[in-house]
């Protein structure tokens, strides 16, 4: 005798609410073999299944809710278009969810929020701005969404003076009584870089600072000890050259990966669109496959790396291919290579290479504090980056980053080429050129005409990657050296010399930072 489907159902979200989401997922099935007309089931089902990475079986658990009369299909619409945009890089499927929501539910502010964003991304200023005008220009937004659209506006066109009306708008949004959590940080960012625009520097900190304070309320606080013991973990069980070999006879036109990796806000979006305008490279953004790889396969990391033979890392590695010729179908041409640019992928320099005895890893990296200040004043995920929202501790675990880093080029000297954001953008043929022979490909004009790419740039540099190279952010710290006391200290502790923090241009870690004990 079958179980009562409210049964199942019941059971299935009480796994769900105590995190067993494969058991969740296995009930949640059950019950739609024998009640497959239950479209709240087909929901869930596809919200666990996309939080799981199965986002081909989410898609298809989504696609059945609406064919069994999901309750709001615009909302179904929209998560369908998350996984389309966020994980399988098929932005005209997830325009096309976003249009269908809107169709149903033209009102649907959330996916024109969305819609703006996806714009955005794939250079589409004039129509990104027509969503978020839209957002504003209407009644009966609550005032989340009307304050992200503002915020997006306001990055998306910058005031012009001081007097624009826009800053007025963004100072009363900040000063708001309900300028509160994840919207009321992006305000207070909106309102710090559009000061910063203007020239109105201390101001510009000032709501930098109150975005931050925001910001660190939104998860855990920053635990130095457990990030130094981390990272000598880490340091440790790859201390020795270990590498792996890979199987033989793969097919001679089977995608590469290029790695990209250095602190957040190095210019690791930079450097890959100038080798995604190559015709030999597929820009691959900051893909999840590694860091999914280590949580599914390695856990803990990295105490469970340590016993990581030859043979299981060729099945990891050869895992790793399928997923990254699953995101990037085989196309004509000479393009063979897809980089993998996640920049916290640092940490994961010793694995990588375990994998990957051949790879190429480019290290992104910029003066450490305009790096720093650039970390302060964007918005990252408390719950990931908890460092971020604080001088002092971006400064502490930049230190722990670079003496890392100056391990990972001790062990792998012909593995890892720096890649200075600053030499680049004061002249750059001669690291183009260094960069290119280091990858062994052929020098290609469009590399300096990066600009001009039509792709989609999920990062927070897409507008900045698609004007010609510009020097106002190198040395920008100048501006704001009044308030980087915190900052200098703690980067001064982790070995940093001074010479280092103060005039001219980013210099190879290894050449500066001491190694601590």
């Amino acid at each position: 005798m079958s179980e009562p489907p409210e049964s199942l159902e019941r059971l299935a979200a009480m796994l769900d609410r105590q995190g067993r989401r494969d058991e969740a997922i296995d009930a949640y099935r059950r019950l739609l073999a024998e009640h497959p007309e239950r479209p709240d089931a087909w929901y869930n089902l596809g919200v666990l299944l996309r939080s799981a990475g199965r986002f081909g079986a989410a898609l298809e658990a989504y696609g059945r809710a609406l064919e069994e009369g999901a309750r709001d299909p615009w909302q179904v619409h929209l998560n369908r278009a998350a996984i389309y945009a966020d994980h399988l890089r098929r932005d005209d499927a997830a325009e096309a969810e976003l249009r269908a929501a809107l169709t149903r539910h033209p009102n649907y502010f959330p996916a024109w929020l969305n819609l703006g964003n996806l714009h955005e991304e794939r250079g589409r200023g004039d129509e990104a701005a027509t969503c978020y005008e839209r957002i504003l220009s209407s009644d009966g937004v609550e005032s989340g969404l009307r304050y992200e659209a503002l915020a997006r506006l306001a990055q998306l066109r910058p005031p012009k003076g001081p007097a624009d009306p826009l800053l007025g708008n963004l100072r009363g949004a900040a000063a708001g009584a309900d300028c509160q959590g994840l919207v009321g940080a992006n305000i207070c960012f909106a309102l710090g870089r559009a000061c910063d625009a203007v020239g109105s520097f201390d101001e510009a900190f000032s709501a930098f600072v109150a975005a931050n304070r925001i910001a660190r309320g939104l998860g855990p606080p920053y635990d130095r000890h457990s990030a130094e013991r981390r990272f000598s973990e880490v340091a440790a069980v790859f201390g020795a050259v270990m590498q792996s070999r890979e199987p033989e006879g793969r097919p001679a036109d089977e995608l590469e990966p290029i790695f990209i990796c250095g602190m957040y806000r190095s210019g690791s979006t930079l450097a890959e669109q100038v080798l995604a305008a190559h015709p030999r490279v597929i820009a691959g953004g900051e893909l999840e496959l590694l860091p999914r790889l280590v949580a599914d396969s390695l856990s803990p990391f990295p105490a469970a790396a340590a016993s990581l033979g030859p043979l299981r890392a060729r099945r990891l590695a050869r895992h790793y291919r399928d997923e990254l010729r699953r995101l990037f179908p085989q196309r004509s041409g000479m393009k063979h290579f897809v980089t993998d640019k996640r920049p916290d992928n640092f940490l994961l320099v010793g694995l990588i290479l375990r994998l990957f005895p051949k790879a190429r890893i480019i290290h992104t990296v910029r003066h450490p504090l305009d790096n720093c200040l650039s970390i302060y004043f964007q918005h990252l995920d408390q719950r990931a980056l908890g460092y971020s929202s604080d001088l002092a501790d971006i400064g502490h675990y930049y230190g722990l980053y670079r003496r890392l880093m100056n391990h990972w080029k001790i062990c792998y000297p012909a593995n890892i080429l720096d890649f200075s954001y600053d030499e680049f953008v004061l002249g750059p043929e001669r690291p183009l050129r260094r960069l290119l022979e280091f990858l062994d490909f052929d020098w290609d004009d469009r590399c300096l005409a990066f600009h001009e790419l039509g792709n989609t740039v999920k990062t927070a540099s897409y507008w900045q990657v698609r004007r010609p190279l510009y020097r106002e952010s190198s040395g920008r710290w100048r501006r704001y050296s009044n308030h980087l006391g915190p900052l200098r200290e703690a980067l001064s502790a982790a070995g940093l010399p001074e010479a280092e923090l103060s005039l001219g241009p980013s210099v190879s870690p290894s050449e500066s930072c001491r190694t601590q004990s």
